[in-house]
């Protein structure tokens, strides 16, 4: 069992990148991938801890794209984080992500939240100030007004949408997936079936859709993912099966920021991605040396 989409306090989960691996191996996990939010921050510390721990890592990130006026989420895996590609890519990412925050910050100031760009510093990582500081100062200091998905429903989303931002700040998917190629990674296209996704698109729309991203480069999508319909996992298992691309599959872990998700489990226990896909996508990626970065 494995779980190649999981997110830690680096992103929007609430387990520590340590914290995961040890409950990777509490759970008899033979691998997992760190994939938070637009940052690696916490994949060093994953990897040093699963070598502890003695489970299997590959490290990751969850790319949130521009493409054809919407958003797609895509998973990197096991790109080289030192090599020239991925820095030029990755300096650029955090640049915009941090430049946004401050017109947030006032926004939601104007909202009527108590909230100031010093007040949100202390709850940002080692990347910079992004939105997903905001969303730790508001869980921790206004969790009055409701969870999580609340926050980020009322004050966090509506923000980034009125100004604009994720036009400004995300990078163009086909852009995105040449530039981590190039870096050595394995792209794979995180749930589908969501708004951040084809959701509003039926089932030939997202075929064309999935094949137009599959022939800029796009290697994989998730075969396994908890709230999939029966449909949806038909759906996935056929355009993997067409288009030969690689399957993939996690769970989308958040800890008690989605409570009803368990790593490597799913939900009431629902899933058991193989680990062959493990061994496959690291036949494929950088990290495992079968993939050489520019």
């Amino acid at each position: 069992m494995i779980d190649l989409h999981v997110h830690s306090t680096m992103s929007d989960g609430t387990y520590s990148p340590g914290e995961i691996a040890k409950l990777a191996s509490e759970k008899g996990l033979y691998a997992f991938a760190l994939t938070d939010h637009d940052t690696i921050f916490g994949n060093t510390v994953a990897k040093i801890a699963s070598m502890a721990y003695k489970v299997k890592f590959i490290n990751g990130m969850e790319m949130s794209l521009n493409y054809d006026g919407h958003q797609i989420h895509v998973v990197a895996l096991g790109f080289d984080e030192n090599s020239t590609a991925f820095k030029n890519f990755y300096t650029q990412l955090r640049a915009k992500k941090s430049a946004s925050i401050a017109n947030v910050v006032d926004y939601l100031h104007k909202q009527g939240l108590d909230i100031s760009m010093e007040k949100v510093r202390p709850y940002a990582t080692g990347d910079g100030v992004d939105k997903y500081a905001i969303l730790r100062y508001l869980i921790t200091n206004q969790s009055a007004v409701g969870d999580i998905q609340y926050l980020w429903d009322r004050y966090i989303d509506p923000a980034f949408r009125k100004l604009k931002l994720g036009i400004v700040e995300n990078p163009k998917a086909e852009e995105a997936i040449a530039q981590m190629h190039a870096a050595g990674a394995v792209t794979s296209l995180a749930h589908f079936h969501k708004k951040i996704g084809f959701i509003n698109n039926n089932r030939s729309e997202q075929e064309q859709h999935i094949k137009y991203l599959h022939e800029m480069g796009l290697d994989g999508m998730e075969a396994y993912y908890p709230n999939y319909s029966d449909e949806d996992r038909a759906f996935a298992r056929y355009m993997i099966e067409k288009y030969n691309l690689l399957p993939t599959g996690g769970t989308d872990f958040h800890g008690a920021n989605r409570p009803s998700v368990a790593l490597g489990t799913g939900i009431n226990n629902n899933m058991n991605v193989p680990d062959e896909f493990f061994t496959n996508i690291c036949l494929r990626s950088f990290f495992f040396g079968a993939k050489k970065s520019k």
